[in-house]
């Protein structure tokens, strides 16, 4: 902005943010608190101090301090105003307090709104306001709605108010100091146009597709999930097997029930980026001409193909449809700071799509479903959960945490599940623990197999037993020891392989279970959770090509999963065995008895999130709620294919969005005391002081098959060996 331009005045940011915020309040009784709070949020932008520094950086007076300018505390003002009108205003308070800094706990608010200088800071911003119905306008509602609403139900208003806020503090300076950013905004697409050219696509595909029980079956599911799409919002579950049309499917539902009971965008959660990317492209091929309408935020998103829009909508998910992931989506509910918060308000009047729903953690289910519940009842949502392996989320007299009970949008009728089976399970016979040699002797016998193990250690062994039977090395390997860009040319590979019918021979850790297109006839898989076990299954006669059906081998391995739930759910696997040993994988019955099984031998608040909540302590729930633990873990750039010139473009021109995704492609997640060691002995090096990566000169510790060698770098450990 230059000097000859109009400022942006405070009296007008102050009127505009509440207006602003009116307007995007997502339930009815938000409406007249956000505009108070709107037009309260920058009140100590008024006192002396500030607005003599606002002029001697600017030149003239404004509200927007210049970037860089040391912070100065024009929030506590705000809130003291608010308690003075009423005591009960505390959530205007404290979303007004935490509009820079973030929602903070209850009890540092209230020892920072308790100093004395504090309540100086706000007598000296009444006495400069210029604009005395900004502090004088009545209410418009009565604090006593605020009592009555439950604890948790408070936090979350009050977190939903906290979105608005925010959102209309940015969008309100953005609209001033950059027009253009706004424009990029517009989306001229409504959810009837998408869903009508959705259902063009899907008829046009149904159309030339050939008379196959697979494309019966995903035009019958397609077809109930239309006809359910009129029901009233609220749960339900769309369970469909793989290669049942599940991905395009709940979409079609979506877009229809949006578009029926007036609801505003459709937010499809997933929790692996594999799968984000491919859902993603599907969309783009059905949305054709419409596909800008579709915002994918999460950090896989090609720096080349991101639009302006995307770029811009992905602030506050603005948009007809949003891809994203579990954690981006959850996190918004539980996180305290004002970028993560300020999309919260969008999902309100939403459709939730939650696909592959079974990896919901159970150590955080109850705050979980509990948010996703509240969203149905006071914010107008409805939830789908999506997937082949239904948990078993509905309240129940021994599970009053859950969901209310879901609507099944494909009905029994359709024996989707039976007509789809295309593959035998062999469970082991005894509990005799299959010695890996005799497993990598299996595996050389067969032309087209999977091998799946527990551990990374687990997989390059063997691999190296199988090369031994072959006499020569053969055998394709895949662990997240290897970067994202060595494993997508592993998987191009073996489909290069199977086109000119050669053998094909893969062992991999669980990491091929989820989201990666792959089709063998025999998969081998070491006893794990009922759920991991049909990942395995999914990939075993995918697309139903063989004559019979495909087999999955299950094993008792020679090493243990990890500790906790997967141990945990390799346990409660054996015990439904023990009672039936021809246990049906395919059964939405079994994953019923297998889920709530497991849900019963884990603590479900492991961290006590819920009574964190009630308390309103914002700070420590966001401290405590991370759906990815990843305290122990760091990413390390590999000295793989061409990620030279992108580490020398990161070194020169330093951090960006763009160059930070493209090396995204080049990282290996190790133990964050093993990166941190291999600083401090300067074997590895930092990249503008931000990316830890391994030179050319470590050349050597990259392996061509298995990715990253720990023991080569220098200083190793047996433990640092982990599972994926």
């Amino acid at each position: 902005m230059t000097e000859d331009c109009r400022p942006h005045l405070l009296r007008e940011h102050l009127e505009a943010v509440g207006q602003w915020a009116a307007r995007l309040a997502p339930r009815e009784d938000l409406r007249a608190p956000a505009l108070a709070a709107g037009r309260w949020h920058d009140l100590g932008k008024y006192t002396q101090d500030f607005q003599f520094r606002i002029r001697k950086e600017n030149g003239f007076e404004a509200h927007l301090e210049k970037e860089g300018a040391l912070e100065r505390d024009h929030s506590t003002a705000g809130a003291l105003w608010a308690l003075s009108q009423d005591r009960r205003l505390l959530p205007l308070a404290l979303a007004i307090a935490g509009h820079h800094a973030g929602l903070p706990d209850l009890p540092k608010f209230k020892e920072r709104v308790g100093r004395d200088e504090k309540q100086a800071l706000l007598a000296d911003a009444r006495a400069r306001c210029d604009s005395p119905s900004l502090l004088n306008e009545p209410l418009g509602f009565s604090p006593e709605t605020l009592v009555k609403l439950e604890p948790r139900q408070l936090e979350l208003w009050t977190r939903m108010l906290f979105s608005v806020l925010c959102d209309a503090d940015f969008l309100d300076t953005e609209a001033f100091f950059d027009a253009s950013r706004g424009a990029a905004r517009e989306v001229p697409v409504s959810l009837s146009q998408l869903s009508a050219r959705l259902r063009e696509f899907l008829d046009e595909k149904q159309r030339g597709a050939p008379d196959t029980e697979v494309n019966r079956v995903r035009r019958e599911v397609l077809a109930a999930a239309v006809e359910a799409a009129s029901q009233q919002p609220g749960v339900f579950s769309l369970t469909v097997p793989t290669g049942g049309g599940k991905t395009l499917t709940s979409m079609a539902f979506a877009l229809e029930h949006a578009r029926a009971q007036g609801l505003e965008r459709v937010i499809v959660a997933i929790p692996f980026t594999s799968i984000i990317e491919q859902s993603a492209e599907a969309y783009r091929q059905a949305f054709q001409g419409l596909e800008h309408a579709v915002i994918e935020h999460h950090s896989a998103v090609d720096p080349d193909k991101e639009t302006p829009l995307n770029r811009v909508a992905s602030e506050n998910w603005d948009a007809p449809v949003i891809v994203t992931t579990t954690v981006q989506l959850l996190e918004s509910l539980f996180a305290r700071r004002p970028s993560a918060c300020r999309k919260l308000h969008r999902v309100a009047r939403s459709v939730i799509v939650l696909d592959e729903a079974q990896t919901l953690p159970a150590s955080l289910l109850e705050p979980i479903l509990d948010g996703l519940g509240a969203l149905v009842k006071d914010y107008g949502c409805s939830v789908i959960i999506c997937t082949a392996t239904q948990p078993a989320l509905s309240r129940r007299p021994d599970f009053p945490e859950g969901l209310p009970e879901a609507r099944e949008i494909v009905p029994a009728s359709i024996r989707a599940f039976e007509r789809l089976r295309r593959v035998r399970v062999r469970w082991p016979t005894s509990g005799r623990k299959l010695p890996y040699a005799e497993l990598a002797d299996a595996v050389a016998a067969e032309r087209d197999v999977l091998a799946v193990v527990h551990l990374r250690a687990d997989a390059r062994r063997l691999c190296e037993l199988v090369d031994e039977r072959l006499g020569h090395e053969e055998t394709l390997h895949l662990s997240a020891l290897m970067c994202p860009e060595h494993r997508s040319k592993v998987l191009a590979d073996i489909k290069a392989r199977k086109r000119r019918g050669e053998p094909v021979r893969l062992v991999a850790t669980q990491l091929v279970e989820a989201g990666v297109d792959l089709d063998f006839a025999v998969v081998y898989r070491g006893l794990g959770g009922l759920d991991a076990l049909a990942q395995a299954a999914g990939r075993c006669n995918r697309e139903g090509m063989l004559e019979g059906l495909g087999e999955l081998r299950v094993y008792e391995p020679e090493t243990q999963p990890p500790k906790g739930v997967s141990r945990a759910a390799q346990d409660v696997t054996r015990g439904l065995l023990a009672q039936s040993s021809d246990l049906d994988l395919f059964s939405p019955e079994s994953f019923q008895r297998y889920f709530t099984r497991l849900y019963a031998t884990r603590r479900l608040d492991e961290k006590g999130i819920q009574a964190l909540r009630a308390k309103l302590h914002f700070e420590e729930v966001a401290q405590a709620f991370k759906l990815v633990e990843d305290d122990w873990s760091a990413s390390v750039v590999v000295p793989y294919a061409d990620c030279a010139p992108l580490l020398e473009a990161l070194r020169v021109l330093g951090p960006s969005r763009e160059r930070m995704r493209a090396l995204q492609r080049f990282t290996v997640t190790v133990p964050r005391k093993l990166r941190d060691a291999w600083l401090a002995r300067e074997l590895a090096r930092l990249a503008a002081e931000t990316v830890a990566y391994l030179g050319p000169e470590h050349a050597s510790v990259y392996d061509k098959r298995f990715g990253l060698l720990l023991d080569r770098v220098g200083i190793f450990d047996p433990a640092f060996l982990i599972p994926d």
